[in-house]
């Protein structure tokens, strides 16, 4: 049996490191040189929990496109069970300032009514699941019974529409307070209106929220930086691949969360976290 199974969300990052955000107008910028990366949560996550040295299956579409090659190429270290997505491989660029922070640009490549291919996953048992919110994924729910399914809404503003499903469908929810006004009141409603037992709001360096069925609502700190800034992207995922560890080791609740915060950071400091996350190594020396 594999520890964790991740469904959808891979594609390519294309990171652009600009002098300052937002990007003031002006026809031309000189900038570092442009780096074409493994991006997208599902593989972030996928290879976050590999290098933590958890037994990873992956299930996604991907384009018959040179995308969708960086891709699998990327992912080869993992075990991965292939669809051929019509529109071709989700793209993102990446505008990443001085200071970490940066601007998603999302091309999904969604075409309507696509779903992922049972067969791709189906056979394939596993203690968690994590699903990404790509509207081909919204339909597995149905075949995940028996194991914990986790799922990460990421800057959902608790209204729309598209994230419900998952949000009431995951045992353990991730999100971030980016867009919330009132991050408690959202996370109350994910657990009365859905089966989550857990969830988690992220906050950056304000650390996390966390509220689950039998406790009350609970702050976190952010765990301390290696290192300067570089690039914050992909420190959600870390964060998630940590949290995820820490829980297949049936770890309490704030040692998850420490562990996820402790990845979360190595992140912001690493550029191309995704393919160089950290490590189960260097995760416990840092936690001791």
């Amino acid at each position: 049996m594999r520890d964790v199974l991740v469904l959808g969300g891979s594609g390519i990052d294309t990171t652009v490191y600009v002098p300052g955000l937002p990007l003031p107008y002006k026809d031309t910028y000189h900038v570092p040189p442009v780096i074409d990366r493994i991006g997208n949560t599902g593989a972030g996550v996928a290879l976050g929990c590999r290098a933590l040295g958890l037994d990873v299956a992956f299930a996604d579409l991907v384009g018959d496109d040179p995308q969708g090659g960086l891709v699998r190429h990327a992912l080869r270290g993992v075990d991965c069970f292939w669809g051929t997505a019509a529109a071709g491989t989700p793209r993102s660029v990446l505008l990443v300032g001085p200071d970490g922070r940066r601007t998603s640009l999302h091309d999904p490549k969604g075409t309507p009514g696509e779903r992922l291919p049972r067969d791709l996953y189906a056979g394939v048992r596993a203690r968690h699941v994590h699903v990404s919110i790509v509207d081909f994924c919204r339909d597995v729910f149905d075949d995940l019974d028996g194991a914990q399914v986790s799922t990460d809404l990421h800057d959902w503003n608790g209204r729309d529409d598209y994230h419900k499903d998952f949000a009431h469908r995951a045992d353990l929810v991730f999100l971030s307070a980016t867009a919330l006004d009132d991050p408690a009141a959202v996370m109350r409603g994910i657990l009365d209106d859905g089966r989550a037992h857990t969830v988690v709001c992220t906050r950056g360096a304000d650390g996390c929220l966390v509220l689950t069925r039998d406790a009350p609502l609970r702050a976190f700190p952010a765990a301390p930086l290696p290192g300067p800034v570089a690039d914050s992207n992909g420190a959600g995922d870390a964060f998630v691949s940590g949290f995820l560890y820490g829980t297949l080791k049936g770890l309490p609740v704030e040692e998850r969360v420490r562990l996820g915060a402790i990845a979360g950071a190595h992140a912001c400091t690493s550029p191309g976290t995704h393919e160089a996350p950290i490590t189960e190594a260097e995760l416990l020396t840092r936690a001791a």
